[in-house]
């Protein structure tokens, strides 16, 4: 696999790049295309679940957007030193019934020399909400780049 810079050691700038890198790919709802940027052997965990490797990923991805409808993400860079970036994101979803969610978490983030990530820890916490407190609609605008997510 080739390198996927940004690389670390991370600046400021280039870990808000693999921030925005990252939201864009998910913000696709492809799980093959969000799946290379994930090394060979990439662990995670995701809410309850634990998978080691892309297949893995892309079976939980592709499970994730079947269920998670009308998905939209914002990813914001919390923190970041050396190989490791730390983020916090929202998004929003609609069920098989109709009911939309907001969902808020946190990962945290390790990548190899490649800028491939090699672990993902994800903490998710899942809101209901109405159709009408909706507030993300598709990927993300140039005009809303680097504007913080509000804590609710």
């Amino acid at each position: 696999m080739s390198a996927r810079p940004p690389l670390p050691p991370f600046t400021r700038e280039t870990a808000l790049q693999k921030v925005r890198a990252a939201e864009d790919a998910w913000n696709t709802r492809d799980p093959h295309k969000v799946s290379l940027a994930y090394s060979e052997d990439s662990v995670w965990r995701n809410r309850d679940t634990f998978v080691t490797g892309r297949a893995a990923i892309v079976e939980l991805l592709t499970s994730k957007w079947e269920r998670e409808r009308e998905y939209a993400l914002r990813k914001d860079l919390w923190s970041f030193d050396g190989n490791r970036i730390a983020v916090r994101f929202q998004y929003e979803s609609r069920d098989a019934d109709g009911r939309w969610w907001r969902s808020y978490g946190n990962e945290l983030w390790e990548f190899d020399g490649q800028g491939l990530m090699t672990r993902r820890e994800a903490s998710i916490d899942d809101v209901p909400i109405e159709e009408k407190d909706r507030r993300l609609f598709g990927p993300r605008s140039d005009a809303e780049r680097g504007a913080s997510l509000p804590l609710r």
